[in-house]
């Protein structure tokens, strides 16, 4: 059989390489360019030209051929412009779940098969498996610090079944010693970080390539608006009052809707101020927020950010709990339990669920208990999967902190209690 592995220069798809020629698999690696710009990014000029390399080295170190490949037209078209266009619509996008659904097993494996590849390997940690009708079960990798099965969660049963995962089954650190062992150049190669394919970036400067910058207010909100919110006390009513399963759609589209603060509003008062009485203006005291400062542009932050706000004289550090793009405002909100962090119900667009296995599409009116996660690395969290007409509903058993629209939500089986090795099955996921 003959496998393409996609040798990126780092030490986990090395060692995936070095595993499958150990194997006895007719192997070749190709190295893929998805991004020219610089502007934004943190590492200068020849990041990839430093991973080309690498990797090169890595597959003369093997024995395998080498091949470049460029792919920046079809990542640009695909994942970028899909991101610059959900942050200027207030949306958070995951551009690495895009990148491996539209690249990695699209595009790459459309090259790699041309060159004669049978299946397309990487150096993701997360593994598959047959189930008995013959369909692909994707599953999480053996390492829980480093399971990457949440990446992969818009793949489907045509790409799985072209798809290798040599290291699923091991520990980082197993992969380091093998690759130390192997004398590989990409053995102490520190891990990758940042957006798929473009590195670490000034996220604003970025997205300013096509995004405009137009400042804005930056609105703390206060506990009193949690207090005298008609919204916020019924949605903590219904909650504490219905199973999911009782709820109606119209109550779940309720509870699944994001928290509106525009009606904090601020009124101005003119006063007289030091020897000379010159007449200013500011605003007057509102007992549900305050303006705190300036921003650059709302498009530019997301749900739960903390960095990149500038703003002191607060014990606890601040938070971002919404954004308003109409109004070019967003709010924050003081400590890590502010009450608007916190939500439990999340809405999933019918046409936006993708199951992996399509035989386990729910049907309207059905409901499914697993465990969710709506971020890479967040611990698994039980809920209630709810599929109605308006689409599909996730009820978490606890509040979840940051629900980010445009994030992804991946849904996975409960694990069996009887078996500790029990790695649970990745079922589907859809753009929140």
């Amino acid at each position: 059989m003959k496998v393409c592995v996609g040798l990126s220069g780092g030490v986990d798809s090395s060692v995936a390489a070095l595993l499958l020629k150990r194997q006895g698999y007719d192997v070749f690696a190709m190295f893929m360019q998805n991004w020219h710009d610089t502007e934004g990014t943190l590492h200068g000029d020849c990041e990839w030209e430093e991973d080309k390399f690498v990797a090169e080295l890595v597959a003369r170190k093997i024995g395998i051929p080498f091949y470049f490949v460029d792919l920046s037209k079809e990542y640009r078209q695909r994942v970028v412009d899909y991101m610059f266009d959900e942050y200027a619509r207030g949306r958070t996008p995951n551009p690495d779940v895009l990148c491996n659904r539209e690249i990695k097993f699209d595009a790459f494996l459309e090259k790699a098969r041309a060159l004669g590849a049978d299946m397309v390997a990487t150096g993701h940690y997360c593994r598959k498996e047959q189930a008995p009708d013959g369909s692909w079960k994707l599953l999480e990798g053996i390492d829980p610090g480093k399971d990457q099965s949440y990446f992969l969660c818009q793949l489907n049963q045509e790409q799985l079944s072209r798809a290798l995962f040599p290291i699923g089954g091991m520990l980082k650190s197993e992969v380091r010693v093998l690759a130390a062992k192997a004398d590989l150049p990409s053995a102490d190669k520190k891990d990758s970080q940042g957006i798929c394919f473009v590195g670490k970036v000034d996220l604003p400067v970025f997205l300013q390539q096509k995004l405009k910058s137009v400042e804005g207010d930056v609105v703390e909100v206060y506990d009193a608006w949690y207090s005298d919110s008609a919204k916020y006390a019924a949605d903590a009513a219904l909650l504490a009052s219905r199973k999911p399963s009782e709820l109606t759609d119209a109550e779940l589209e309720e509870l699944a809707t994001p928290l509106d603060y525009s009606d904090i509003v601020f009124q101005t008062e003119t006063y007289r101020s030091g020897k000379k009485h010159i007449k200013k203006t500011r605003y007057r005291e509102n007992p549900w927020g305050k303006i705190v400062g300036r921003h650059e542009g709302a498009q530019f932050y997301t749900i739960g950010q903390r960095k990149g706000l500038a703003i002191g004289g607060h014990a606890s550090p601040l938070f971002v709990l919404a954004t308003d793009i109409a109004a070019n405002r967003i709010y924050v909100g003081e400590g890590e339990e502010h009450k608007g962090l916190f939500r439990s119900v999340l809405r999933i667009a019918a046409g936006d669920v993708h199951w992996i296995r399509p035989e386990l599409a729910m049907a309207v009116g059905s409901e499914r208990r697993c465990r969710v996660r709506i971020r890479y690395r967040q611990p698994l969290q039980d809920a209630v999967l709810l599929m109605r007409d308006a689409g599909l509903f996730v009820v978490f058993d606890q509040p979840q902190r940051s629900i980010t629209p445009g994030q992804f939500a991946a849904f996975y089986e409960l694990p069996d209690p009887s078996d500790k090795w029990d790695a649970p099955e990745l079922l589907g996921s859809g753009v929140i």
